[in-house]
């Protein structure tokens, strides 16, 4: 996960039916008025996401996003945000991912639902 490295992602937690990462605010993850850019929040739940649909696949099976939905309900101007992503759903041909990110006082930011094709 370069990418996920890159951007300053973190797993803390990481198993089939839960995985837990976080990303720490940082200027340079921001918009003009200081808020943590919608897109690094939507990274992280999508990062944090496939992971967890990962690690429930068959050994060999991969996935691909193929939707994903965000709803952005908090800003962000500090602290370290909390992902943490549980399965809905795990068929033979996809996998549905719910992620809620949470800032530091617990309050809900954002909650993403990504399907997963298994591959």
């Amino acid at each position: 996960m370069p990418f996920a490295r890159r951007l300053g992602i973190e797993l803390t937690t990481a198993g089939p039916e839960e995985v837990v990462g976080t990303l720490a605010y940082a200027d340079d993850l921001t918009t003009a008025r200081g808020l943590m850019h919608g897109g690094a929040l939507m990274s992280l739940a999508d990062t944090v996401g496939a992971v967890c649909a990962y690690l429930g696949l068959p050994e060999g099976a991969s996935t691909a996003t193929t939707q994903s939905s965000t709803n952005l309900l908090r800003g962000v101007r500090g602290g370290t945000v909390t992902a943490v992503a549980r399965p809905v759903h795990r068929g033979r041909s996809q996998v549905v991912v719910q992620t809620d990110l949470h800032d530091d006082e617990g309050r809900l930011v954002a909650r993403t639902t990504q399907t997963q094709a298994v591959l």
